[in-house]
């Protein structure tokens, strides 16, 4: 295998809106190479653990590639405003949003032992996408300023995205109204418990198949 880690999973990461964040998608990398470099078969099982990892932590590092990508993506906002930016995230996400309920349990999923969920794993997203909306909208806030709007940011988008994944047509006018102010705190945490069962139950599935329930 010639092709480098990277390269192979970034053209997965092309892959998880047609087979998901799994092992398949890491395993098919290889046959979306150049034609001069293309694997005439998809990756072994143990090719996929060496390079990605093992199990469910191979699927972990698909996942955090295509978060990754979207942090790139967000930069392509057509202008760089802080609406623009996170409407831009947004669109990213909405080829695969029916695997992300999973994908969002998995990463909040210990690496070993019982539940309970991790938190930081969806903070740290969040965060991120915060961060960068405020470097590409040019935020030139005093220290203080910038924490306070940075935080609002984190819970603006995570509304959102939650949001999305429960009303996808409504998704981009719902961060309007969160942008502007006109949207009632109950909405959002409606939101939130909506999104929290649907996460509750791919974590089930997700125990499941590892023969914990």
């Amino acid at each position: 295998m010639s092709a480098p880690r990277s390269q192979l999973l970034k053209l997965a990461v092309s892959l998880v809106r047609t087979h998901g964040f799994t092992r398949e998608a890491l395993s098919r990398s290889v046959l979306e190479l150049p034609l001069d470099k293309v694997h005439p078969e998809p990756l072994s099982d143990n090719a996929v653990s060496s390079l990605f990892g093992s199990g469910d932590y191979a699927r972990k590092t698909l996942i955090e590639a295509w978060l990754d990508e979207g942090i790139i993506q967000m930069a392509s906002a057509p202008s760089p405003t802080l609406s623009y930016a996170l409407h831009a995230r947004l669109i990213y996400n909405e080829p695969v949003l029916h695997h992300l309920p999973e994908a969002f349990a998995l990463l909040a999923s210990p690496e070993r032992g019982l539940p309970p969920f991790d938190p930081r794993p969806a903070l740290k997203h969040a965060s991120r996408i915060a961060d960068e909306a405020s470097y590409i909208s040019g935020d030139m806030s005093s220290e203080l300023s910038w924490y306070t709007h940075r935080a609002s940011l984190v819970a603006m988008y995570s509304a959102a995205e939650l949001h999305q994944l429960t009303s996808p047509e409504t998704a981009h006018a719902f961060l309007d109204s969160l942008l502007t102010g006109t949207t009632a705190l109950k909405r959002s945490l409606d939101e939130v418990q909506l999104f929290s069962g649907y996460v509750f139950q791919s974590w089930k599935g997700i125990l499941r198949s590892k023969g914990i329930l």
